[in-house]
């Protein structure tokens, strides 16, 4: 690698802060006072809900960290803790009404700046690169 060139994981950070900058100033302007260490969180809820150790796992933080994650996006109304069907021990959280609004406001930004990178790269390119890159997730992301 030259001198100044960037490996590739820097490059796909580069691309990944920039979404991530764009999605919280969008999300901040709608009224949702959402953290980027908050919407890693919620981004990792499924949709019948998780239990927190899941998320802590799944976002790589600890499971303090992501109670008090959850905690403020608790707060916010974005997230509610339910009982477990499975478990009547354990709680499960997942997105509130106003929270399944802020995730479909949040898709709608990713998908706008998603048609921004294409018309930059053009739709082959970028056909190119998420192939490349959903085959990389195979041997990357443990919960794919």
């Amino acid at each position: 690698m030259s001198r100044g060139a960037m490996d590739l994981a820097t490059l796909m950070f580069v691309s990944y802060r920039a979404m991530d900058e764009r999605v919280i100033a969008a999300m901040r302007g709608a009224g949702y006072d959402v953290t980027v260490a908050q919407s890693r969180i919620a981004q990792r809820i499924a949709d019948d809900g998780s239990r927190l150790t899941e998320l802590a796992d799944r976002a790589q933080v600890t499971k303090q960290t992501a109670s008090l994650l959850v905690a403020a996006l608790e707060r916010q109304g974005l997230v509610e803790r339910v009982p477990d069907p499975a478990d009547g021990r354990a709680r499960l959280i997942r997105l509130s009404g106003r929270g399944r609004e802020a995730a479909r406001h949040a898709a709608e930004v990713v998908q706008g700046v998603e048609r921004e990178w294409v018309e930059h790269l053009g739709p082959e390119l970028a056909g190119h690169l998420r192939t490349a890159l959903v085959r990389l997730r195979e041997v990357t992301d443990p919960f794919a």
